[in-house]
């Protein structure tokens, strides 16, 4: 019961990493808010996971959208802690990047997740709480790829947003830190791999084996594998960890 009596809210939370740590944080004792595109999905997943779970629908693409996130947390007590989860992927050589795709990703990864941050640590100063936020990021944020220019961009700078907000946040008693998954087995990964067929001119499923071989650990990452350190970081055990973004991959990156 290591989140025994806190309110902490997940956006993408509907499905995948997001609704793992959903479940991962009930089971510690917190109440969570699912926070999803639509409020159908969220609502879905909130029923699942039973009466510590409710739903809020959440673009964080929509400034609108956050500030009625916000709102809405905030008349529920306020947010004990935010998990930053929500993304979305794209792919093409750098020739083919598009301009709508750099701004869909980025609207989604760099600038829905700073400004979620920003409002949900707004709030947690005026309540005095000495909250906890964990951006979810990549270790495609560690370094380039070929064919991913624009998502390793995003997540890089997620990484690097995450460094400054918990150095800035920390005067506060907010703490900001990151998680850095690898390759994870989840519902997206279809759409992954059936971009990695079309420019690398592989049959569909070929990408997924390879990557998860790759793995040192031996199979691609699960979404439970990340709830672990979500709810570290989370929990008072990470007082003193700061603007650090931990590597959950099954040993892919090293820093």
């Amino acid at each position: 019961m290591r989140l025994a009596g806190k309110y902490a809210a997940i956006t993408g939370g509907a499905g995948g990493i997001g609704r793992a740590m959903a479940a991962g944080f009930i089971a510690e004792g917190a109440s969570v808010c699912i926070a999803d595109r639509t409020i159908e999905a969220a609502t879905a997943a909130a029923e699942a996971l039973g009466p510590n779970a409710h739903a809020c629908a959440l673009d964080v693409a929509k400034s609108a959208s956050i500030a009625e996130f916000a709102a809405f947390t905030a008349q529920r007590g306020g947010l004990d802690i935010l998990v930053n989860n929500a993304a979305i992927f794209d792919l093409a050589p750098i020739a083919d990047i598009t301009e709508a795709s750099y701004d869909r990703v980025f609207a989604v990864n760099v600038k829905g997740l700073l400004f979620t941050l920003q409002a949900i640590a707004n709030q947690m100063i005026a309540a005095g709480k000495r909250g906890r936020i964990v951006n979810m990021a990549s270790q495609a944020g560690r370094r380039g790829e070929a064919l991913v220019g624009v998502y390793c961009a995003s997540k890089a700078a997620v990484i690097s947003l995450t460094q400054s907000a918990g150095l800035d946040l920390i005067r506060h008693g907010i703490r900001v830190n990151g998680i850095a998954p690898g390759v994870v087995d989840t519902p997206m990964w279809a759409e992954v791999d059936a971009l990695f067929a079309r420019y690398e001119n592989l049959p569909l499923g070929e990408k997924k084996r390879q990557v998860g071989l790759a793995v040192p650990y031996g199979r691609m990452g699960r979404p439970e594998d990340l709830v672990g350190a979500a709810i570290f970081l989370a929990s008072d055990e990470a007082e003193y960890v700061v603007a650090q973004t931990l590597n959950v991959d099954g040993g892919n990156w090293m820093s």
